[in-house]
C-alpha cells in the first residue's frame, strides 16, 4: 500500500484549504490517524528480516549439502530431499505487498517447513557419521545454521507481533474509523498458522567414545 500521494492533495483545492489543513493536522494526530500506516510499515519491516533471514538459511545449504556428501554419499535421498526442499522454498516469493494474500503466504508457510523438515532429517543421517561430525567445516556449517534457526524464531516472532499491533489498529477504535473512510485498501495481514518450524540440530558431544 503506498501512501505517497500528499495528505492536501486529497482536499479540494480552494482560498481556505491551506488554513483548514492547518487546523485539522494536529488533531489527526491526537485521534490516531497516523495509527494504520505506522502499524503497517513496522510489520513490513518485521517481515522483510524474515525473509533476510530464511534465505540467510537457504544460503548456508548448498555448502552444507556438499560437506555431507563427502562423508555421506550413499545418503542420495536425503540429501536430494534437501536440495529439492530448498529450491521448492526459495520460489515462493512473499513481497511485503503480498502480505494480505492468503494463498501465497500459506505456500510460504509451508515450502519453509518442508525445508524445516529435510533438514532435520538429513542432520539426523550426520549421527551415524562420527568422522564427518567431527569436520571443522561442517562444525562451522552448523553453528551457522544453528544461529540461523534462532534469528528466524526471533525475526518470526517480531512479525507476529508487528502484525498482531497493526490488524488490531484496523479494528478498534479511533482508528477504525480511518480504515472506514481514509484507508479504505489497507487489509489485514495475514500470520504464521503453522507451529513454528524450529528445527532440532543435534549438538556434538566431544566428550563422546567414537570407537577408542
Amino acid at each position: 500500500m503506498s501512501y505517497a500521494k500528499p495528505f492536501a492533495a486529497r482536499f479540494p483545492r480552494g482560498p481556505f484549504t491551506f488554513v483548514a489543513l492547518i487546523l485539522i493536522l494536529p488533531l489527526l494526530t491526537a485521534c490516531g490517524f497516523n495509527t494504520i500506516p505506522t502499524q503497517e510499515e513496522k510489520a513490513k519491516a518485521a517481515w522483510s528480516e524474515v525473509l533476510n533471514q530464511y534465505q540467510r538459511r537457504a544460503d548456508l545449504i548448498p555448502n552444507l549439502v556438499e560437506t555431507v556428501k563427502g562423508y555421506a554419499a550413499q545418503e542420495r535421498e536425503v540429501l536430494q530431499g534437501v536440495v529439492e526442499a530448498r529450491a521448492k522454498a526459495t520460489q515462493v516469493q512473499v513481497s511485503p505487498e503480498m502480505l494480505s494474500n492468503p494463498e501465497a503466504f500459506k505456500a510460504f508457510q509451508e515450502g519453509q517447513a518442508g525445508l524445516t523438515g529435510a533438514l532435520s532429517r538429513l542432520l539426523a543421517v550426520v549421527e551415524n557419521y562420527p568422522d564427518l561430525k567431527s569436520n571443522q567445516n561442517f562444525l562451522a556449517l552448523q553453528a551457522q545454521l544453528e544461529g540461523t534457526e534462532n534469528r528466524i524464531a526471533v525475526a518470526r516472532r517480531d512479525y507476529i507481533e508487528a502484525v498482531r499491533a497493526y490488524n488490531t489498529s484496523l479494528r478498534t477504535l479511533p482508528s477504525m474509523l480511518w480504515a472506514k473512510f481514509w484507508f479504505t485498501d489497507a487489509k489485514p495481514f495475514e500470520t504464521f498458522t503453522i507451529a513454528e518450524d524450529k528445527m532440532e540440530v543435534p549438538s556434538v558431544n566431544f566428550d563422546a567414545k567414537t570407537g577408542g
